[in-house]
């Protein structure tokens, strides 16, 4: 079985961020239960092209942002080039994790589906395992609208886990 961690130890933890309130609860469950001293967070973005996101999707397509770290993704106008808006309840647990865990944080934000840029994450940041949140669909939508957890727990190539909106 293959390590999860790089040569010198570290593990890159991946968190995907669409700061719902299921999001939300998958970083601070990863921060509680996964992330350990030294780690690297990167926390995953994917945005829908369209407006002015289309001109961003245009320049990063295939690659995505480059990577931000957490002192730049907590600068509105920085975030304000990507398109993302600042959550001050994400910031302050991606400060606090950075803070007591020692952490290297950073952010890639990529635009198109979903279901198939968090894969290529995975594969392009090397990630080890990957935390992310589970809306609840009923059967119906998930059939009509597909979901972003099934697929990716279905095709990532490294452990996925799913945190539930709700206990």
């Amino acid at each position: 079985m293959a390590s999860c961690e790089d040569g010198d130890g570290v593990r890159k933890i991946g968190v995907a961020m669409d700061y719902s309130p299921s999001s939300k609860r998958a970083l601070e469950w990863a921060s509680r239960n996964l992330l350990r001293r030294g780690d690297t967070l990167v926390v995953l973005v994917v945005q829908h092209p369209g407006g002015d996101e289309a001109k961003r999707a245009a320049l990063w397509a295939k690659s995505g942002s480059p990577l931000i770290p957490l002192s730049e993704f907590r600068e509105p106008a920085v975030m304000q080039t990507y398109g993302v808006r600042s959550d001050a309840e994400v910031l302050d647990m991606l400060d606090t994790a950075a803070r007591q865990l020692e952490l290297k944080v950073v952010a890639k934000i990529y635009w198109g589906d979903a279901r198939e840029k968090l894969c290529e994450a995975v594969e392009e940041q090397g990630i080890d395992t990957i935390v992310m949140g589970s809306r609840g669909l009923g059967t119906i939508q998930r059939i009509l609208l597909g979901s972003v957890t099934n697929y990716v727990l279905s095709n990532a190539s490294c452990p996925v886990t799913v945190i539930k909106e709700k206990c």
